[in-house]
């Protein structure tokens, strides 16, 4: 049994004819992004699957580890327009989201006009997000929700599609803020970089320290990417994986029967975890040219799908336990 989204129908022959088209289209990103891009195929992965999915997505690492571009490099593969805010202590929200100014006409009429800021791309890239603020981080809120913004009481909506993909250095990093919870939920994933394999590296070494360093170019355009979104949303799920999905996240909440869970975890992922996890084990069973989702594709993404939705109790972190340790565990039970 399976369980359709709300949509309108398609044949499964041409299901399969666009699962092929995108197919296609999916493997010319990645050699793209391959060009630029050394190793990392988890990373790239991941991300991949976040903007497949139609969601942003957190790229957590130390300083030069390449998250900047990676993102600059989507960019310019999948062909959309980008913007860059390099966050600091002293950015305003304004500086994201744009203000209004007075103008004087050649009568000596007044009147305000709507200046936009760098939010109003499809791709924005938010490097090093928890350099600024929390009151700039959430800034951010109602665009990655509702894709639109409201400035003195106006609504301007924002370009479609519209993803935001921050980077982040560890919080153990100094001049950085935590990011409020309510933005963290925001993200579809977050994306751990850890440092590359030691062949990976030594490409690096060998490809990037010459007189000319590899280009990204443009391989797809954003109507496209709308159109694998969709065709995404149209996916089958079995109801393995849907129970999967809800038996996993509902054992990561205090209160529902987990002893585990009630001991360490302090508050636990929301239904949009459960949404989350939905979209990217289609956009993951896509990106590795399957027709629908697998719970495997549950067990994969657990991990960067929950960790940011969780925070474990003082006694479990005293104990040096970790939210990866808890999604550990809490996935051998599905």
């Amino acid at each position: 049994m399976s369980v359709m989204v709300k949509e309108s129908p398609i044949s499964e022959k041409d299901m399969i004819a666009e699962a092929e088209k995108a197919l296609a289209d999916i493997s010319r990103i990645r050699d793209g992004v391959g060009r630029v891009i050394f190793g990392q195929e988890s990373v790239v992965e991941r991300t991949l699957v976040a903007l497949l999915a139609g969601g942003h997505a957190l790229l957590v690492g130390v300083p030069g580890l390449a998250k900047t571009k990676l993102v600059e490099t989507l960019g310019i593969v999948l062909g959309l327009d980008s913007r860059r805010i390099q966050f600091t202590p002293d950015l305003m929200p304004s500086d994201i989201l744009g203000s209004e100014v007075m103008e004087q006409d050649e009568t000596g009429k007044r009147s305000f006009r709507f200046i936009s800021g760098p939010i109003f791309a499809q791709l924005l890239m938010a490097d090093e997000i928890n350099r600024a603020s929390p009151r700039t981080q959430s800034a951010l809120l109602q665009a990655m929700q509702e894709y639109h913004v409201t400035i003195a009481g106006a609504r301007y909506d924002l370009p479609a599609p519209f993803h935001v993909l921050a980077t982040q250095n560890p919080l153990e990093q100094e001049g950085t803020y935590p990011l409020p919870e309510a933005q963290l939920d925001r993200f579809l994933m977050q994306v751990d970089i850890l440092y590359p394999e030691i062949e990976a590296e030594r490409r690096i070494l060998l490809e990037t320290t010459g007189i000319e360093d590899a280009k990204a170019q443009n391989v797809l355009q954003p109507v496209r990417l709308k159109e694998i979104q969709t065709l995404i949303r149209r996916m089958p799920v079995p109801e393995s994986v849907v129970e999967a999905i809800l038996t996993l996240v509902r054992s990561a909440r205090p209160g529902q029967g987990n002893a585990e869970t009630d001991k360490n975890v302090a508050w636990g992922p929301g239904p949009r975890a459960s949404q989350a996890l939905m979209l990217c084990t289609r956009a993951r069973a896509l990106y590795d040219g399957r027709l629908a989702p697998s719970v495997d594709d549950v067990r994969a993404l657990a991990e960067p799908v929950l960790q940011h939705r969780m925070a474990l109790t003082f006694a479990a972190r005293a104990e040096g336990t970790s939210v990866r340790d808890v999604v550990a565990k809490l996935v051998k039970g599905i």
